[in-house]
């Protein structure tokens, strides 16, 4: 008879491994619909958001921009839905079937990450969308306005914080090396902010491989430390969320068949800040998503730099692009981020085992 722990593992690996499958059967019919449809950009980003022309970015990426198509994080979203859906059916229909038990739709574990990637996705879906249609702001290649993408983030933001606060009575946080502190009606402020700020790190795309790569230590990490807790729904879920962001980093790596896009990038980043939450580690999170912190620093720097400076600190921000502009390849740059980001998670996965013996 096979200890429950043991079982865990065999279900936690099957669904990494059908969520891989799967997606890796998908995915060249996305591909060839995304040519067909020609969903790239119709003109390339030639301005910031505050109207400042970039020229090394367009020089570098314009190209790119108008001839590879976005929306490849349907692949991810999409594969998650389609497993999700597949054994949450298969063990309502047949509950007394073996594959029943690769269900891992929880509401304490899985409702609400399932919503926010849901969500956040398919808004990014819309953005991304306008843009191959070429509509809204001129000057940042068409999509949503910013104001009301992150409106929509807010209001994800807010229903979650609800969420945690009301329906799963979540008041307090872990501190590494002290303990749980209460912080009462503090922590659906703190929720909205954490939510809003690591959609912000999206701002990690743009080269060929960099976002996947990124982004797949980092929940290794998190699924690490979910298992270590006994959330083992919810590493189900970051299983299958892993399997399917292999399966595009497959496809991405240069040279990339398509681009993850808002509708990907949003969603997994959205998606990422609930996992800490939901796992009492939302104080590791900068420190096991080190990349995406390093990424958003280097923009808010470069805009505050301009705004009060009147002057540029780096070439190009975020800071990926600083480092071509400085003669680094595109491969280098991509696969050294890969590498502090599995660093930067490894130290994240350090501290919260060193944390529980004190």
């Amino acid at each position: 008879m096979l200890q429950p722990s043991v079982l865990f593992i065999i279900k936690i690996l099957t669904l990494f491994v059908a969520s891989f499958s799967i997606a890796i059967f998908f995915a060249p019919f996305l591909i060839k619909i995304l040519y067909a449809k020609k969903a790239w950009k119709k003109r390339a980003r030639e301005e910031t958001f505050g109207g400042e022309k970039i020229p090394i970015f367009t020089r570098l990426h314009g190209e790119k921009e108008v001839s590879t198509p976005r929306m490849g994080g349907i692949l991810i979203w999409g594969t998650v839905f389609l497993v999700t859906a597949a054994t949450f059916l298969i063990s309502y229909f047949f509950p007394d079937s073996p594959l029943a038990k690769l269900n891992f739709v929880s509401r304490r574990e899985t409702w609400l990450p399932l919503f926010t990637l849901l969500s956040a996705s398919l808004l990014g879906l819309v953005d991304d969308v306008l843009i191959v249609q070429d509509k809204g702001p001129r000057y940042i290649g068409g999509g949503i306005r910013l104001k009301v993408r992150l409106a929509m983030i807010l209001l994800i933001a807010i229903l979650g914080a609800w969420w945690f606060y009301f329906k799963l009575g979540w008041s307090s946080i872990h501190v590494p090396f002290v303990g749980n502190v209460e912080i009462d009606g503090f922590y659906l402020l703190l929720f909205v902010f954490v939510v809003v700020a690591t959609y912000s790190t999206s701002v990690v795309d743009g080269l060929d491989g960099l976002s996947a790569g990124v982004l797949a230590p980092i929940f290794m990490a998190f699924g690490v430390i979910a298992y270590a807790q006994g959330h083992y729904e919810l590493t189900s879920l970051i299983a299958v969320i892993i399997g399917a962001l292999v399966t595009y980093l497959w496809f991405n790596v240069h040279p990339a068949k398509f681009f993850m896009g808002e509708t990907g990038i949003m969603g997994l980043t959205v998606t990422l800040a609930v996992i800490a939450f939901l796992t009492n580690t939302v104080l590791l999170l900068p420190i096991i998503a080190l990349v995406l912190v390093g990424e958003t620093a280097s923009v808010i720097v470069q805009l505050f730099s301009k705004k009060f400076f009147k002057r540029k600190v780096f070439l190009s921000a975020p800071i990926h692009h600083h480092l071509q502009a400085l003669g680094w390849p595109e491969s280098q740059v991509t696969m050294r981020f890969w590498i502090i980001s599995a660093i930067a998670s490894t130290l994240g996965l350090i501290i919260f085992f060193l944390s529980r013996f004190f």
